[in-house]
């Protein structure tokens, strides 16, 4: 496991940022396969967030395609929501049942609503009530499990025609990066960071997150990216079912 969760981490990161997410999904779920203590399992995926998509918001910036004025909202209520649910050091069967959740809806995300083609127009406070109310509850499931919430918020801003598909991966960086960063401070305070596990991995995320931001900016599709990665999501369900049971 040594050499063999590096290797995976990086073709996670290639995959992922090349469409401008984090891919907490995916380590987090590869660390419930290999039992890594669920201790550190939400700051060790928030570092990984930290590393990718840093170098996907400098790729998706130089191309203009970042609008603070569609991500500073959002961020108004998840900054507090990943503090909050960060500083908590909750049991692990809490953790374990949380994650599971998590990764269902990641599943469902990824397999059903990705083949849904349709949109919606929000006006007035529809919007805001949207912005703020998803906002915070993203900022709560990165502080909680590790899982930063591009993969929702993406495709949500998509689909209420808030911006453009380059627009939303580009918000959708700068979310998680912010989130991975506040969550990261607020889990450190807790004793929840192990330098000498998480560096490696770091070395191996910034290598694939580098290649994959660049060639995501040409060609890469976020859909069908996903649903490859959605096969590692399912396996990790099983086990976690499997380890509550």
């Amino acid at each position: 496991m040594e050499y063999f969760l590096p290797i995976l981490f990086f073709f996670v990161a290639l995959i992922y940022s090349s469409v401008g997410l984090g891919g907490g999904s995916s380590y987090t779920a590869l660390m419930a396969i290999f039992g890594i203590s669920y201790h550190i399992i939400p700051t060790t995926s928030l570092t990984m967030n930290l590393v990718v998509t840093f170098i996907g918001m400098i790729n998706f910036w130089r191309k203009g395609y970042v609008r603070l004025n569609l991500i500073v909202p959002f961020l108004t209520t998840s900054i507090p929501m990943v503090y909050l649910a960060g500083i908590l050091d909750m049991p692990n069967n809490i953790f374990q049942i949380i994650l599971l959740l998590t990764l269902v809806m990641v599943a469902i995300r990824i397999y059903i609503f990705h083949h849904l083609q349709f949109s919606f127009q929000l006006t007035g406070g529809q919007k805001w009530i949207f912005i703020f109310g998803l906002g915070g509850f993203l900022g709560f499931i990165a502080g909680t499990v590790g899982i930063g919430g591009g993969i929702y918020l993406v495709p949500l801003i998509i689909m209420f025609r808030l911006g453009s598909e380059k627009e939303a991966a580009a918000s959708g960086a700068i979310f998680i990066w912010v989130n991975s960063l506040v969550g990261v401070i607020a889990r450190t305070q807790i004793g929840a960071f192990d330098p000498q596990f998480i560096l490696p991995l770091a070395g191996a995320v910034m290598l694939g997150g580098f290649a994959g931001s660049y060639m995501g900016a040409v060609r890469f599709n976020a859909k069908t990216i996903q649903q490859v990665m959605g096969g590692i999501i399912l396996i990790a369900i099983l086990f976690l079912i499997k380890g509550i049971v």
